[in-house]
């Protein structure tokens, strides 16, 4: 699964996020890093107990909150980050898949935030506009081809945790980004996959149905979801 999401931040919370991050106090990237990408890893990050952190991670947890369609295709149930980072001129990280199990998350009793996460789905959250820097896109390694992103400030792309990735090194300004990994309540992709169409599906007819035809549908999403689910 691979899914941009746009304007997941709004406008005054992109300009609070980018105001804070400006006056915070970065630190080498390769301290979240695990031993095999720490060779590959040239970035910076936002230290956790940063005033800047504390108070822009809230922000971006009450978006991931509201957000409707992250809800419907990551189906959250405990989520790792953000953490901020910044990649300047010839910064970059080298092709990797993100670790398996992330440990100490800050706790967020919304979206369930925890000490540790499976990571399921991984989501990388655009806080840079695109005309800031030239390079850093987000290149994602699928079978038909690499995938490259590179979104505008406030918006979203969430992919499989199992997606080998790298971000190309920024050649002009500074890239900026929060990143997120979720532990989902459906572990299996393809299921998740199914879902998040039938999601997609309800949206769209729903105006069309009559009340027991919603019920019907509505019902058929839950049961799945209801056996699938680890909670």
């Amino acid at each position: 699964m691979l899914l941009q999401i746009p304007a997941v931040l709004k406008k005054e919370e992109i300009e609070t996020v980018l105001h804070e991050l400006s006056q915070g106090a970065y630190e080498d990237g390769r301290v979240s890093a695990g031993l095999l990408a720490r060779d590959i890893k040239n970035n910076l990050q936002i230290k956790r107990d940063a005033a800047a952190a504390q108070k822009c991670a809230p922000l971006l947890l009450e978006a991931l909150r509201r957000n409707g369609t992250f809800y419907s295709v990551a189906l959250p149930h405990r989520v790792r980050g953000p953490i901020f980072n910044r990649y300047d001129v010839g910064m970059t990280y080298g092709l990797h898949v993100d670790n398996a199990i992330m440990g100490e998350g800050t706790a967020n009793a919304v979206l369930g935030v925890g000490n540790s996460v499976r990571t399921d789905v991984s989501a990388t959250l655009f806080l840079s506009a695109p005309d800031q820097y030239d390079g850093g896109e987000l290149v994602l390694q699928e079978n038909h081809g690499d995938k490259r992103i590179k979104l505008p400030a406030g918006s979203m792309v969430v992919y499989s945790s199992t997606s080998a990735h790298r971000v190309e090194p920024v050649t002009r300004g500074s890239r900026l980004a929060a990143i997120f990994w979720i532990q989902s309540m459906v572990r299996d992709e393809p299921k998740r996959e199914i879902l998040f169409d039938l999601s997609q599906i309800l949206d769209s007819v729903r105006s069309k149905l009559d009340s027991n035809e919603q019920m019907a549908l509505t019902s058929v999403y839950h049961n799945l979801l209801r056996v699938w689910a680890e909670t």
